[in-house]
């Protein structure tokens, strides 16, 4: 009778800790389909969005400029453009 008790805790027991983990991974993981975006403004243009892709190549107002997101946003800010 006890190896009928313990075989019929482990598959809800397993499924415990299955539902911990993936909680636990989803819970600290970074969701990428989030963009990370900001508004820039400079003395000799309009506000406009800038969002670091997926891929992490920069976007501005939804169109991909192919640049990486760091240098994109270095050149703006030579360039005395504000971006928060």
């Amino acid at each position: 009778m006890n190896k009928k008790a313990i075989k019929s805790k482990k598959p809800s027991q397993n499924l415990f800790w299955l539902g911990l983990l993936l909680f636990i991974f989803t819970a600290c993981s970074k969701d990428k389909s989030e963009l990370e975006c900001l508004t820039c403004t400079g003395e000799a243009n309009m506000p406009f969005e800038l969002c670091e892709d997926r891929d992490g190549k920069a976007t501005v107002n939804g169109e991909s400029t192919q640049t990486d997101y760091q240098v994109y946003l270095t050149n703006l800010q030579k360039d005395e453009v504000v971006c928060d």
